[in-house]
């Protein structure tokens, strides 16, 4: 089995119940909302689709409940062009859950059950380690328990797979994942929390990548929403503008640009064109509502940048 761009995701599975309202309600308030709709979302599941619509070759490391969620859940992977066959259904657990509200902005607010996604725990992750040393990258964020996105970096730096995180929902990490982690994807809020650093400007984020690149991080992109993206490569850092597009919401656009931007890198695209391909993924994705709904195919992406002048 040669590591021939193939990419394992391991991360979170959900079931996102959205609802647009004018304004995001106050303490003791109601909001009368509309468009209610439940889609399929997860940040680990989001970026599994991304790569795959985008044409990686892909794994998805997971856990679903023993419900009828997990099962349609499942089922939408598969069309998506996703091997599902490390996602575990776990007895007795429903599956993760996302209330969403949306508002008249595009704004989210988001709160979180986990259901089914606490148990891939540490243990998970070793079943499936061969999905990770078969793989030439391994992309994760923090929707799972740390212990497990640890343990997968450990197995990925054994079989020297690249690993790239994206550390969303932010929170503190350790020094010893980090140094694990040859790509990191956090926007402005997360980088702060990472480094301490403000990112309010260009300058900011150059010294929040140093910051970043001193814990043995080769590559940092700090997305800074519509500025761009922050690249940072050895400490050489420059901003790559993204596209202009009327966003309808941003749900999942930083789980978009995640998914394209690995799939073009393994596709041997230089960084830079990577991340212009991801750009353009991110781009149509805002301008549609919902999680994975809104995520495109290889063929719009492809347009999309034809249409730019590439």
């Amino acid at each position: 089995m040669s590591k021939s761009a193939k990419l394992a995701v391991l991360g979170s599975i959900n079931a996102d119940h959205i609802l647009n309202l004018t304004h995001f309600p106050r303490p003791g308030e109601t909001v009368i909302g509309k468009q209610y709709q439940i889609a399929f979302g997860g940040k680990g599941a989001n970026q599994a689709v991304a790569a795959g619509r985008a044409g990686a070759s892909i794994a998805f490391i997971a856990c679903v409940g023993d419900d009828d969620t997990g099962e349609r859940i499942r089922q939408q992977l598969m069309q998506d062009r996703i091997d599902t066959s490390p996602v575990e259904t776990v007895p007795g657990a429903t599956t993760g859950v996302a209330m969403i509200f949306v508002n008249a902005d595009g704004e989210n607010s988001i709160g979180i059950s986990a259901g089914a996604n606490a148990a891939l725990t540490p243990a998970c992750v070793v079943r499936h380690q061969q999905v990770i040393a078969e793989a030439s990258a391994l992309l994760m964020q923090l929707e799972s328990p740390l212990e497990s996105v640890l343990a997968a970096a450990k197995i990925a730096h054994q079989h020297q797979t690249q690993v790239i995180l994206n550390p969303a929902p932010a929170t503190q990490l350790s020094d010893e994942l980090l140094a694990l982690v040859d790509i990191i994807t956090p926007n402005e809020t997360e980088a702060e929390i990472l480094t301490g650093i403000a990112v309010n400007n260009d300058e900011d984020a150059a010294r929040a990548a140093r910051a970043l690149h001193a814990k043995g991080i080769d590559t940092v992109l700090i997305t800074l929403g519509s500025r761009g993206v922050w690249l940072s490569e050895q400490g050489q850092g420059q901003r790559i503008a993204g596209f202009r597009v009327e966003a309808v919401d941003t749900i999942a656009a930083g789980d978009t640009f995640n998914g394209a931007f690995i799939t073009a890198r393994l596709e041997g695209k230089p960084v830079v064109d990577a991340v212009r391909f991801a750009h353009a993924a991110a781009a149509i994705a805002v301008t549609r509502p919902g999680a994975q709904p809104s995520v495109p195919w290889r063929a719009e992406i492809d347009a999309f940048l034809q249409q730019q002048g590439e």
